[in-house]
């Protein structure tokens, strides 16, 4: 981490004799954007290595909400179904037209 420190507290291209300060300072930006990368890579990969127990947990109760709201939702749907009235059930089955069942 002494490198990663370094390379963000001094520009280690100031002193080079064959560079302008501009091209020093160019220079400079991207090995600062190359060690973010590799923060970045690190932390990425320590992430994706194993599962985040904080967030399963929060997942599972959101499951079981769902799965309450699932099942309110069909008693909810059942209920306004059964509260229809039956219109034209004198006969049976209301859809009747469309069935074509032969009956002896």
């Amino acid at each position: 981490m002494s490198v990663a420190g370094d390379i963000f507290d001094a520009n280690p291209y100031e002193t080079h004799a064959s560079l302008t300060p501009l091209e020093a300072n160019v220079l400079w930006e991207y090995a600062k954007l190359s060690q973010h990368v590799k923060d970045l890579t690190v932390t990425t990969r320590q992430l994706s290595e194993g599962p985040d127990d904080n967030l399963i947990a929060r997942l599972r109760v959101l499951e079981r909400k769902m799965g309450l709201v699932l099942t309110l939702f069909k008693a909810s749907v059942w209920g306004v179904i059964n509260e229809q009235p039956l219109q034209g059930m004198e006969g049976g089955y209301p859809y009747t037209a469309a069935d074509t069942t032969l009956r002896r």
